[in-house]
């Protein structure tokens, strides 16, 4: 009884490849194409593509239709992108800014936030960045730097208190 019931199991198992398969033959340049008028570039297109298909095909079944999560699926990523994107812009507006002066004729910190940034210890600079500017969870953060979330919250706090510091100093 397990023999055969292993044969029909290894039987499906060889249908759902070969409808995967045709499925991603038969959809994915498609998809890549509709990415692409969205995000006007084609190696980005292709990676959510790509990663869209991932998500669906690691979650594949019957009781659902596949087309429509694959947008669905797709859809998100473009969201993340724009999102991710338009922090970059700002990140890179905030980096490029000019130094500008006070009211009172002093120049301010402001602007340049490489010059605000470069005294602080690397742990504390990235904890930052990826926080404030990538727009990161603290959790997030731990995750991608290996640092405990304790130990991160803490590298803010002192990066916040160093900056404001800094900045209260040049006032004087």
């Amino acid at each position: 009884m397990t023999v055969g019931r292993g044969l029909r199991e290894a039987g499906r198992s060889v249908v759902h490849e070969d409808a995967r398969r045709d499925f991603f033959e038969a959809n994915y340049d498609r998809l890549a194409g509709w990415v692409r008028r969205q995000v006007d570039d084609d190696e980005t297109a292709h990676d959510i593509a790509a990663e869209a298909f991932t998500r669906l095909l690691s979650r594949w079944s019957d009781s659902y239709d596949p087309h429509a999560y694959l947008y669905k699926v797709a859809v998100n990523l473009l969201r993340d992108h724009w999102r991710r994107a338009l922090r970059e812009r700002r990140a890179f507006a905030l980096a490029a800014a000019d130094q500008r002066d006070d009211a009172d004729g002093r120049p301010s910190h402001g602007g340049d936030l490489r010059v605000m940034l470069a005294p602080l210890p690397e742990h504390q600079r990235v904890a930052l960045l990826l926080h404030y500017l990538a727009g990161f969870s603290v959790r997030e953060v731990s995750a991608i730097i290996g640092r405990p979330e304790g130990t991160v919250k803490s590298d803010l706090y002192q990066a916040r208190a160093r900056i404001r510091a800094e900045l209260d100093g040049s006032d004087d």
